[in-house]
């Protein structure tokens, strides 16, 4: 019988057909939120962990410490606890309850502070202390590897090689960085398309970085295009996700399906995979669906 743990990846891929414009092109989402921590975090998060005690960097007793945003803290919440660790996490004070709430029912520490950069500062100077291990998802190429172990293979085998776009939200960038490194080692003409909100938006899980607090992880040379999406852009599309073809997830998902939409009315034929990095549930208590 599986632990938790052998549940993480596998994902199923879905295609979205009634939104798509365009009857040559497919579009697929990848459904994150299948996983059990809820999104596509669950990859990075373990492989962190695990790779870290693998190299004898944690050890029984390390106490973890760690900024995120929300999809990350949930994901190393479930997983510390599968390895006996502590862990404190560092979440903007805006974020939803839903994901507060169960860190905390995972036994997480959660500490609210205002805006991820301030909650990336705070952790840093906490680890510096000697006291905490920073798993620093921001910089930490164990995060993106977990795609190139199990997000992109999955995708590549199941379009069949077909794949001709991959189009994710651009948060920690682990995800685009992972899947653009194994898919473009499968065929170099895959498209790697990446979402970033356009300026004064917020979207959940899409991030314009300031330079200083860009992720380290990234590498532009491997997103073949950027697209900005609205923040206005991404919460109707997710809302059309969930009542057009029954796929309840977040914003950024929403925001990610946009981009694969206005890609789908440019191209003669293709194959367009998206991430559908979450569930719906966690943006209850936002005006997201309300």
């Amino acid at each position: 019988m599986a632990g938790l743990i052998d549940l993480i990846g596998n994902t199923p891929m879905v295609e979205i057909k009634k939104l798509n414009p365009n009857p040559k092109v497919q579009i697929f989402a990848k459904l994150e939120g299948n996983n059990p921590g809820g999104s596509v975090k669950d990859r990075a998060s373990l492989n962190m962990i695990r790779s870290a005690i693998e190299r004898g960097d944690i050890k029984p007793g390390t106490k973890l410490i760690e900024a995120t945003s929300g999809n990350t803290g949930i994901a190393l919440a479930m997983i510390a606890r599968l390895f006996d660790l502590e862990i404190e996490l560092v979440m903007p004070s805006n974020s939803t309850r839903e994901r507060t709430l169960t860190m905390e029912a995972f036994g997480a520490k959660v500490t609210l502070l205002e805006g991820i950069e301030l909650c990336r500062d705070y952790a840093e100077e906490k680890a510096a202390t000697g006291e905490y291990f920073l798993l620093n998802q921001f910089a930490n190429p164990d995060n993106y590897m977990a795609h190139v172990k199990t997000t992109g293979p999955e995708i590549w085998k199941d379009t069949e090689g077909k794949i001709t776009h991959f189009v994710s939200a651009m948060g920690t960038t682990g995800t685009i960085m992972g899947c653009s490194r194994y898919l473009k080692g499968q065929n170099a003409n895959v498209q790697i398309v990446g979402c970033q909100p356009v300026e004064g938006s917020s979207i959940p899980g899409i991030r314009r970085w300031p330079e200083e607090y860009l992720p380290k992880i990234f590498d532009a040379t491997r997103v073949d295009r950027v697209m900005d999406i609205s923040q206005e852009d991404a919460t109707q599309m997710a809302r059309q996700m969930a009542k057009v073809e029954g796929v309840f997830a977040g914003m950024s998902s929403g925001g990610a399906l946009s981009a694969a939409i206005k890609l789908a009315q440019e191209l003669e034929e293709g194959v367009i995979v998206f991430i559908c990095c979450d569930r719906g549930d966690r943006y209850l208590s936002s005006e997201l669906f309300g």
